[in-house]
């Protein structure tokens, strides 16, 4: 099991993987991010999307209001378990709503242990990119998010309003070592 920058040597497990976040209604948001992924695109041209997600952690091909990202995947031999996303700075709705750190697990493998994994192992990835103190929001209602957070040491600050779903977030700060 290991975190690594997103590559084309995965692709067949994280198009698996993107039909089974298509089939699962639990997070919004995520059901939208792996909508907005064309499945004929990754077929394709998996390298060029590869590509687009590298260009990320430059600054480059970024949408309106989004700041530099580098995006890990957790994969397990050939096997795309998960994403790792770490933004390297914060603008006013990531520092309120969003957070430096943000993590996916694929739907089947929930539940396993993974997601304490993915964030355990990208806390160091945080670090090196300049982050000694990282925010990670949750919304209330994900108690295995939240539980995650509290054990790689998040200590929660507040409950904020999300005006993007109504359903509020808990907004936690860990201190990388």
């Amino acid at each position: 099991m290991e975190l690594v920058l997103p590559s084309a040597k995965y692709k067949d497990s994280f198009i698996e993987a993107v039909k089974e976040f298509r089939e699962d209604n639990s997070f919004p948001l995520m059901h939208k991010r792996y909508h907005e992924v064309s499945l004929d695109e990754l077929e394709r041209d998996f390298e060029g999307y590869v590509e687009r997600i590298r260009s990320h952690e430059r600054g480059e091909n970024l949408p309106a209001g989004f700041v530099p990202v580098t995006e890990f995947w957790l994969v397990d031999g050939d096997a795309y378990i998960g994403t790792a996303y770490v933004r390297h700075v914060l603008n006013e709705n990531l520092a309120r709503i969003g957070g430096h750190i943000g993590y996916d697990i694929r739907p089947s493998k929930r539940g396993k242990g993974y997601g304490n994994t993915i964030l355990e192992l990208v806390l160091p990835k945080a670090k090196a990119l300049g982050i000694s103190k990282a925010l990670l929001t949750c919304d209330v209602t994900n108690v295995a998010s939240r539980k995650i957070i509290e054990k790689n040491g998040g200590v929660l600050e507040d409950q904020v309003p999300n005006p993007e779903t109504g359903v509020d977030k808990l907004r936690y700060w860990i201190d990388i070592k």
